[in-house]
C-alpha cells in the first residue's frame, strides 16, 4: 500500500490533495520534497495550503487557476468553499493558438463481438424498446414491456426495455424539436434490434410526422401504434412485438474491429480523486479509442467552463474552433437568459468530495477526453459523423446528458464518480469508481476501480485491464445498472409547458 499522503499534481501548483483524511498537528511530507504541518482535520480528496496566502490570490490546481482566495489562507490549512471563490464570468472572447498533440498509439488490431445492422452501423445490445411518443401511454408501453418479458423470458435478446417520459404534448419550439430528436435518435440507434413506438393520438408529437421525421430505417425493425386508432392497445401492441422479437431474436454476434466502438465520455458525483485517477484513466482510454480509429463523445458543457480554452487549443482547425467557441457561449447565454450565474456549481455532493469551483470541477472533468485533437462539435441531439474526439451540446445534469451521448449514437457511456450513483441510460452505463472505499461500498453499482492508481497500480496496468474490460462489456457482459435494470431517459427542457 502507498505511505502518500499528499499529491501535488502539477509542479505548479499551490495546493495539494490529502489522499487519506489528515489530523491536525502531523507534519507530511509533499511529493518527497517539502515537509509541512497540518493546521486542521482535513478530510481525503480536499486541498491543503503549500504556501500563505494573501486575499484575492489565484489558488493553482492542475496548473490552473481554480478560483481565489477571499481571507488570508496560511499553509497547512485546508482550502475549500468556505474561504476561495470562482474566477469565472460571462461570455468571453477567445483566440485560436493551436496546442495539438501527437498521439503515438499503435494500432492493436483489437475487436469485439457486435451486431452489424443493415445500414452498417454496430451494436453492441440486440434490445427490443418500446418508445412512446407522449407521456400519456407511458403506463401502456411499461404493461406491454412486462407482458412481453414474461412472455419470452428474454430469450435470444439482450433486454427489453419500455424507455417511458413526461413529454411529447404541451411544448414549443426547442422543447418539441427536442424531443423529437432524442426519440428519433433512439429509433436509429444500433444497440436496438426492434421498436415500437406508441403514440396516443391527439398529441403535438404525431405518429404520421414523427414518422417523416426519422428519415431512412429499416421498416423490419419498426413498428408503430396509435392507442386512439385501436379498440385494444393491449392486444394490437402484443401482436406488433411478437413481429419485432421473431426478427431481433434471429441476430447474432459476430467480430468487428474496435474502430466501430462509440464510446460518451460523462462524469458524475466527482470528488478531489476524479481528476487524479478516473478521470485521467478515461483519457487515456480515449485515445487509445482514437487511435484505433474509434470514437469519443465528451458533453457536459457547463462543466467546460473554466478549461474550455485548452479544449478549443486542441481543435484541429480554425472552423472547429469556431463551433467550440459558439458552443461554450451559447451555453453561457442559455444561463444569463435566464437570470442565472455561469458558475452556479459544483453541488453538494462535489463540495463534501473536496470539490470547491466550477474551474476545479472542469480542469478534473475534460481529463476525461485525454490528449486528442477535437474533431467536431455537435448540437443537442445530432448523431455523430466524424471519428475521433467530439464535443457534444448538453447541460451537466447526469440523467439528460447520459441520454444525449446515447442519442449521438454511442453504444456505451463511461461514467466516473466519487460518491456513487445507481442510474444507467438506454446504453450501458459503466460505472468507474475514483476511489477504493466507494467500490467496496457500492459493489451494485459501481463496475470497475480507478482507485487502484492510489494504492501502487500503475496507469499502463490499469489502462490495459479497462481497456479489456470494456471490449467484454462490448461484447456482452453486462454493467451493473442492467443487471439491476436501472435504465431511464431524460430529455432537455428549456422552456415553458403549456
Amino acid at each position: 500500500m502507498s505511505t502518500v499522503n499528499l499529491i501535488k499534481i502539477n509542479p505548479d501548483d499551490n495546493v495539494a490533495v490529502a489522499i487519506h483524511p489528515l489530523k491536525k498537528g502531523e507534519n507530511i511530507m509533499v511529493n518527497d520534497q517539502n515537509i509541512i504541518t497540518i493546521q486542521e482535520d482535513i478530510p481525503a480528496g480536499h486541498k491543503v495550503a503549500l504556501k500563505d496566502f494573501n486575499v484575492n490570490e489565484n489558488i493553482i490546481k492542475y496548473g490552473y487557476p481554480i478560483g481565489h482566495t477571499i481571507i488570508p489562507i496560511s499553509q497547512g490549512y485546508w482550502v475549500n468553499e468556505k474561504n476561495i471563490r470562482t474566477n469565472l464570468k460571462g461570455i468571453l472572447n477567445y483566440e485560436y493558438s493551436p496546442a495539438l498533440t501527437h498521439i503515438d498509439i499503435q494500432d492493436k488490431n483489437l475487436t469485439f463481438k457486435g451486431y452489424k445492422r443493415k445500414n452498417g452501423e454496430v451494436g453492441i445490445r440486440n434490445e427490443i424498446w418500446i418508445i412512446p411518443t407522449v407521456g400519456c401511454v407511458n403506463g401502456i408501453v411499461s404493461q406491454l414491456a412486462q407482458s412481453l418479458r414474461q412472455e419470452t423470458k428474454n430469450s435470444h435478446i439482450d433486454s427489453i426495455v419500455a424507455y417511458t417520459h413526461n413529454y411529447g404534448c404541451s411544448q414549443l419550439g426547442d422543447d418539441h424539436e427536442n424531443t423529437r430528436k432524442i426519440l428519433r435518435d433512439m429509433v436509429l440507434h444500433p444497440n436496438v434490434g426492434g421498436v415500437l413506438l406508441v403514440g396516443l393520438g391527439c398529441e403535438n408529437n404525431q405518429l404520421n410526422s414523427f414518422k417523416e421525421f426519422l428519415g431512412e430505417y429499416d421498416t423490419e425493425r419498426v413498428r408503430f401504434m396509435e392507442c386512439q386508432k385501436v379498440d385494444d392497445e393491449f392486444e394490437e401492441g402484443m401482436k406488433l412485438l411478437r413481429e419485432l422479437y421473431k426478427v431481433a431474436s434471429k441476430d447474432k454476434r459476430i467480430e468487428m474491429p474496435l474502430n466501430k466502438l462509440r464510446i460518451g465520455l460523462k462524469c458524475g458525483g466527482s470528488d478531489g480523486f476524479s481528476g487524479i485517477t478516473a478521470n485521467p484513466l478515461l483519457g487515456v482510454f480515449s485515445d487509445f479509442l482514437i487511435s484505433q480509429g474509434g470514437t469519443a463523445v465528451l458533453t457536459e458543457v457547463p462543466e467546460m467552463f473554466g478549461a474550455e480554452t485548452i479544449l478549443m487549443n486542441r481543435c484541429e482547425n480554425l472552423e472547429i474552433f469556431n463551433k467550440t467557441v459558439q458552443l461554450i457561449n451559447n451555453f453561457k447565454k442559455y444561463f444569463i437568459d435566464n437570470h442565472q450565474p455561469v458558475y452556479e456549481n459544483p453541488s453538494p455532493g462535489n463540495k463534501a468530495g473536496g470539490i470547491s469551483t466550477l474551474e476545479e470541477k472542469s480542469l478534473g472533468c475534460t481529463q476525461k477526453c485525454g490528449k486528442s485533437p477535437v474533431r467536431d462539435v455537435l448540437r443537442y441531439g445530432e448523431k455523430i459523423q466524424t471519428h475521433g474526439l467530439n464535443l457534444l451540446s448538453a447541460p451537466g445534469n447526469d440523467l439528460v446528458a447520459a441520454t444525449a451521448l446515447a442519442a449521438s449514437g454511442c453504444q456505451m457511456v463511461l461514467f466516473t464518480t466519487g460518491r456513487g450513483t445507481p442510474f444507467g441510460t438506454f446504453v450501458p452505463t459503466v460505472k468507474v469508481s475514483t476511489n477504493t472505499p466507494l467500490y467496496n461500498h457500492k459493489p451494485g453499482w459501481i463496475d470497475f476501480n480507478a482507485g487502484a492508481l492510489l494504492e501502487n497500480e500503475n496507469m499502463e496496468s490499469l489502462a490495459n485491464r479497462f481497456i479489456n474490460f470494456i471490449i467484454e462489456i462490448a461484447s456482452g457482459k453486462y454493467t451493473q445498472n442492467e443487471k439491476k435494470d436501472y435504465r431511464e431517459i431524460a430529455i432537455f427542457k428549456t422552456g415553458v409547458t403549456l
